[in-house]
C-alpha cells in the first residue's frame, strides 16, 4: 500500500491546530511501549539496569571485523558497510531513532528522539512527539518535516525491510509542531508500531534523495551520539564522541556512550583478524569456535592477565546456525534431497575432533527457550493455526519426537550412509560406480561458498562425508565482497547462515523467511522459502495480543521452519565466549539479550 503525505504534513502548524479532527482520539501518552503489556521501568526511572550511571567518560574503544566495506551507508542494498556504525551490537553510534529498545526487555522501546508516545489499544496508529532538544550532530533541530522525510526515502529507496515496514503505513500526518501520527492500514501487525519507532531520523537539508541510494564513503549526518573523524577505506572508521550530543543527559543514554573515539578496524582475513587482536589492535574479540578458546590463546597478555576470557550467560534463545540449502536451484526443491543431506553431516565426529565436543546440537530456530517447539507436543492451539498446512509439517515434529539425526560418531556411519542412499534413490539418484547420478546421468554436484578458513574447515569435513556416496561438493572461498555480493541476489548453491535468535521475534522473519523475501533481492530469505503456511504463522505472530498467543505463535512458526529442513542444522554454544583486553571493563549487571559494549568504558 502506498504512503500517502496529507498536505498538512508539510505545513507549519500551531499548537492550536495540533489535533486534526478527521483523525481518531488521542490515547495517553506514554514514556515507552511494549510488545505485551507494560514497560518495566517507570515514567522517571534514571537510567538502565544494566548500565553504570557513574561511567566515566574518555579514552578509546577499537572494535575489528574481518573483511572489508565499500560504503558508509548501511540503508540500502548496494555496497557493503562497516558494521559499528549502526549495529545490534554495537550501537547506533550515528543515527538515534525515535525510541531506543531495553536490552532488559523481550521487545519494549522507551522514547529517545521521541520524548513521548501515544498508541491505542487496537493499534492502528502511534503518535511520536519529538523532544524539543533533539539536534542533528551539525546542531540544527530535529523537525518533524525531517522525519516525513526520512520516512519516504527509506519506503522509497532503503533496504527491503524499510520497504516493507512503510507499505503497511496508510498516512502520516503533522499533528503538531514537534508531533506526527503514523496510521497503519489495520492493528493486525501487533509489531508494526514498535518497528517505526526504531526509525532514525536524517536530516532533510543534509541528505540528497537523488543520490541516497547510491553507495558512497560519505555518511549520512545523524542525531546520534558519535560523528565520523575519519574514513580509511575499506581498512578504518574513526568515530568521534560529539561532545554537544543532544541526548546525553537523558535516562536512556545515562551510563552509555562512554567512548571519546571508536574505532572500527578491518582485517583481510580471519587469521591476520586474531593476530591482530592479540597485539591489542582492538579490544574485544567474540569467539565462536571453542577449538579456538581452547588453545588460541597461550599468548603472554592472556596468560598474564591482560585480556580478560569470559563466559558470559545470556537469557536468549541459541541462535541457528546452518548449512542453508538454496532451494531457487533445482537441486535442492525436493526435499527427500534435502533430509538426505542432513543424515550425512556427522555432528557427532565433527563436535569431538574440530571442536573439543564443546558444542551442542541445534534443532529449534529458538532453542533453549520457551519460545522453541523442540521436545514439545504441538498444543491444541498450535494445532488449530498449522491445521491449513498439514501438508508442510512433518508427524515428528507435531509429536515434539523430532531431533537432528545422530551418528556413531565414526565419521561413516553405515547407517545415516543407507538412510540417505533411500531418500535420495527416492528423489531419483543412484549411484553409479562411484559417482551419484540422475536418470539422465547427470552428477550430483554442487558448490559450497565460504568466506573464512573456519566455515572451509568445516566444510571440508562435510565433504569427506558426502564423497563416500558419490556426491561431489565443490568449496570456493572468495573474499567478503564477493560473498557478500552474491549473497545479496542468492548467487550461492549452500552457505553457512546464522539466523540470530531473540525473546521478540517479529518482521523480521518476513524478511527471512516470507513469499515476498524469496524474490526479492537483499533480503535474509537465503534458503529461498516460499510457503503460505509460514506466511500466516508469521502473521499470526504479529497478530498476536497476549504472551500465550505469541508463544504459541511463535512454536508453531518453528514447527513449520522445522519440517521445511530449509538447512543443515549446525551447533551451538551454551555460553557467550568473549575475550576483551583488560583496559575496556563492563557492568557487572549482563542485560537478558547479552553484552552491551554501549556501557562499557575504559580504565586506562
Amino acid at each position: 500500500m502506498s504512503l500517502v503525505f496529507s498536505r498538512r504534513a508539510f505545513c507549519a502548524m500551531t499548537a492550536a491546530a495540533a489535533v486534526l479532527p478527521a483523525l481518531p482520539a488521542r490515547a495517553a501518552a506514554a514514556h515507552g511501549i511494549a510488545m505485551h503489556g507494560m514497560p518495566a521501568l517507570p515514567a522517571d526511572f534514571s537510567h538502565l539496569p544494566y548500565a553504570n550511571p557513574d561511567a566515566p567518560k574518555g579514552g578509546s574503544f577499537s572494535i575489528g571485523f574481518s573483511g572489508t566495506f565499500d560504503s558508509m551507508n548501511p540503508f540500502i542494498v548496494k555496497g557493503n558497510a562497516p558494521r559499528g556504525l549502526t549495529d545490534a551490537l554495537y550501537g547506533n553510534n550515528l543515527w538515534d531513532t525515535l525510541l531506543f529498545r531495553s536490552a532488559d526487555e523481550p521487545f519494549t522501546l522507551y522514547g529517545l528522539l521521541a520524548e513521548q508516545v501515544d498508541m491505542p489499544e487496537d493499534r492502528t496508529w502511534i503518535e511520536f512527539t519529538l523532544n524539543a532538544n533533539a539536534k542533528f550532530s551539525d546542531g540544527t533541530p530535529v523537525t518533524v518535516d525531517d522525519l516525513l522525510f526520512t520516512i519516504d526515502l527509506l519506503k522509497n529507496k532503503g533496504r527491503p525491510i524499510y520497504k516493507r515496514r512503510f507499505e503497511k503505513v496508510v498516512s502520516v500526518d503533522k499533528t503538531g509542531e514537534r508531533s506526527v501520527r503514523l496510521t497503519f492500514s489495520d492493528g493486525e501487525d501487533r509489531e508494526l508500531p514498535l518497528l517505526v519507532g526504531l526509525t532514525p531520523i536524517f536530516p532533510q537539508h543534509a541528505v540528497d534523495p537523488a543520490t541516497f541510494d547510491q553507495s558512497s564513503m560519505a555518511a549520512i549526518m545523524g542525531a546520534g551520539p558519535y560523528v565520523v573523524d575519519s574514513v580509511d577505506p575499506g581498512r578504518q572508521v574513526v568515530l568521534k564522541r560529539n561532545p554537544n550530543y543532544w541526548g546525553k543527559d537523558l535516562p536512556i543514554k545515562r551510563g552509555l556512550d562512554n567512548f571519546d573515539l571508536i574505532k572500527i578496524e578491518y582485517f583481510k582475513d580471519p587469521t591476520a583478524y586474531f593476530e591482530a587482536f592479540k597485539t591489542g589492535a582492538f579490544d574485544v574479540y567474540m569467539e565462536t569456535d571453542p577449538g579456538h578458546w581452547a588453545n588460541a590463546y597461550d599468548f603472554p597478555a592472556a596468560r598474564d592477565g591482560r585480556v580478560v576470557m569470559e563466559k558470559i550467560h545470556s537469557g536468549t534463545p541459541r541462535s541457528m546456525s546452518g548449512f542453508v540449502f538454496n532451494t531457487r536451484r533445482d537441486l535442492f526443491k525436493d526435499i527427500r534431497v534435502r533430509e538426505a543431506l542432513i543424515r550425512l553431516f556427522d555432528f557427532e565426529s565433527i563436535n569431538r575432533n574440530l571442536y573439543f565436543s564443546a558444542f551442542a546440537r541445534t534443532g529449534s530456530f529458538f532453542q533453549g527457550s520457551s519460545l522453541s517447539a523442540l521436545g514439545i507436543p504441538a498444543s491444541d492451539a498450535e494445532k488449530a493455526l498449522l491445521a491449513p498446512y498439514a501438508k508442510s509439517l512433518r508427524d515428528d515434529v507435531m509429536a515434539g519426537t523430532y531431533k537432528p539425526p545422530v551418528s556413531d560418531g565414526s565419521g561413516h556411519d553405515r547407517k545415516a550412509l543407507r538412510a540417505a542412499l533411500d531418500l535420495l534413490g527416492q528423489a531419483g539418484w543412484t549411484l553409479s560406480g562411484n559417482k551419484l547420478v540422475n536418470a539422465e546421468g547427470k552428477p550430483f554436484a554442487f558448490e559450497f561458498m565460504s568466506k573464512t578458513a573456519d566455515e572451509e574447515k568445516l566444510a571440508l569435513a562435510y565433504q569427506a562425508t558426502l564423497k563416500l556416496i558419490g556426491i561431489d561438493m565443490s568449496i570456493r572461498t572468495v573474499d567478503s565482497t564477493q560473498y557478500y555480493d552474491r549473497q545479496k541476489v542468492y548467487d550461492f548453491d549452500m552457505l553457512q547462515m546464522i539466523w540470530t535468535a531473540s525473546l521478540s521475534p517479529g518482521n523480521e522473519q518476513n524478511n527471512r523467511w516470507s513469499m515476498k523475501s524469496a524474490v526479492t533481492e537483499g533480503t535474509f530469505n537465503y534458503a529461498g522459502a516460499s510457503d503460505p503456511g509460514i506466511d500466516a504463522m508469521i502473521a499470526a505472530v504479529l497478530a498476536a495480543r497476549s504472551q500465550e498467543d505469541f508463544e504459541t505463535a511463535v512454536r508453531a512458526l518453528d514447527r513449520i521452519l522445522i519440517s521445511g529442513l530449509y538447512c543443515v542444522p549446525l551447533f551451538n554454544l551454551p555460553d557467550d565466549l568473549v575475550a576483551r583486553w583488560k583496559r575496556i571493563t563492563r557492568p557487572d549487571v549482563v542485560a537478558v539479550n547479552g553484552i552491551q559494549p554501549e556501557t562499557w568504558w575504559t580504565t586506562a
